[in-house]
């Protein structure tokens, strides 16, 4: 079964290198979402796998972390595994505080260790 991966707040080329990366490893498709209000109305409305939540969202940089808390603190769809999108520890943690699984980072993209985490919730790895 296609895997459903929503990526929120990356700009344009971010985002192409994770779907790129979704899509070359997992049965998974990727939707772009670009804040808290979307993100939400697309968990409501489809089976979604994992989010994916940029650290500083590229519409108007606003903090990534309240789009994580929002969602997690959802009755509805808080339940949907969340990662956050940062190179620094600290936010990881934070993130991982607040209810997500611990995320990677933009130079991470495409690393086996990425891949790895991402995994459990996209289910078997594309043959190669």
């Amino acid at each position: 079964m296609v895997k459903t991966l929503v990526d929120c707040g990356n700009c344009g080329p971010d985002y192409n290198s994770i779907r790129q990366m979704v899509t070359s490893n997992f049965d998974a498709v990727v939707l772009q979402t670009h804040g808290v209000e979307d993100t939400l109305k697309l968990l409501r409305g489809r089976q979604v796998d994992l989010v994916t939540v940029n650290r500083k969202l590229d519409r108007d940089y606003t903090d990534g972390l309240d789009v994580v808390r929002q969602i997690k603190a959802d009755e509805e769809v808080g339940s949907v595994p969340v990662m956050l999108v940062t190179n620094y520890d600290e936010h990881q943690q934070t993130a991982m505080g607040q209810g997500a699984v611990r995320g990677f980072g933009k130079l991470e993209i495409g690393t086996p260790e990425t891949i790895e985490k991402l995994q459990p919730f996209l289910g078997n790895a594309a043959e190669a």
